[in-house]
């Protein structure tokens, strides 16, 4: 006996959404993950520039944020 599997349709219009908004969430995502590959590379680039100052033995090698009086 050969049994044949059918696949399940579903022609609900509800089911599917908008895709519209499904390339918007996915445009957000990815520019999301984008800024914050970004960052990360911006702080490993600036721990390696702060890394390599003071393997040289230096000692002005970070930034002094002096508030205003």
């Amino acid at each position: 006996m050969i049994v044949k599997s059918t696949p399940d349709h579903h022609d609900d219009p509800d089911d599917t959404g908008d895709p519209r908004v499904t390339n918007l969430v996915l445009v957000v995502v990815f520019v999301l993950v984008i800024a914050a590959g970004w960052w990360l590379v911006d702080a490993l680039l600036e721990q390696r520039r702060l890394d390599d100052c003071a393997a040289q033995g230096r000692r002005d090698c970070g930034r002094i944020v002096v508030p205003p009086r």
